[in-house]
C-alpha cells in the first residue's frame, strides 16, 4: 500500500471528500463515531461540535477522523488521524472559523457571516499522527 506525503495529505483533504467520521470516546468507554464535515486550517482540521460528540470531547480531547474514497481496491485512498480536540465556544473564535470555512467553500469575502451562530462551538484538531493510503500510486 503506497503512502502520501504530507503534501498530499493536506492537498486532498483540501479536495477530497467533504466528509469525515469522527471517533471520540463515550461515556461508557466505547467509540462513538459520528459522519460530519470538515476543513483543513493549516496543521489542524476544524469540525462543527454539538451534542455527544462535544460533551466527548470535554470529558476526553482525543479523537480520530477517517476520510477516504474509493469504489474498489485499486483506487482506495484515504488518511486516518489521530489527534486532540480543543473546543472553541467564544463568539471571536466562532465567528473566525465559521468565516474560515466559508472560505474553504468557496465564499466570496462580501458575502462571509459577521457574527457567530448563539451556541455554536467548534473542534481544533491537530494532526499528531496521520495514516495515509493512496492504492492508485501502486
Amino acid at each position: 500500500m503506497a503512502e502520501m506525503t504530507r503534501e498530499e495529505v493536506y492537498a486532498w483533504l483540501d479536495n477530497g471528500p467533504p466528509w469525515t467520521r469522527l471517533a471520540t470516546v463515550g461515556p461508557d468507554g466505547y467509540p462513538h463515531v459520528v459522519p460530519l464535515g470538515y476543513f483543513r486550517l493549516g496543521d489542524e482540521i476544524i469540525l462543527n461540535m454539538r451534542g455527544q460528540r462535544e460533551a466527548n470531547v470535554r470529558r476526553n480531547p482525543k479523537v480520530s477522523l477517517a476520510i477516504d474514497a474509493g469504489t474498489n481496491m485499486s483506487d482506495l485512498k484515504g488518511v486516518v488521524i489521530r489527534g486532540n480536540a480543543t473546543l472553541v465556544e467564544d463568539p471571536a473564535g466562532c465567528l473566525e472559523l465559521t468565516r474560515a470555512g466559508a472560505r474553504a467553500r468557496g465564499v466570496a469575502e462580501d458575502q462571509l457571516p459577521t457574527e457567530a451562530r448563539p451556541g455554536r462551538s467548534f473542534a481544533r484538531v491537530t494532526m499528531d499522527r496521520i495514516a495515509s493510503w493512496d492504492n492508485a500510486k501502486r
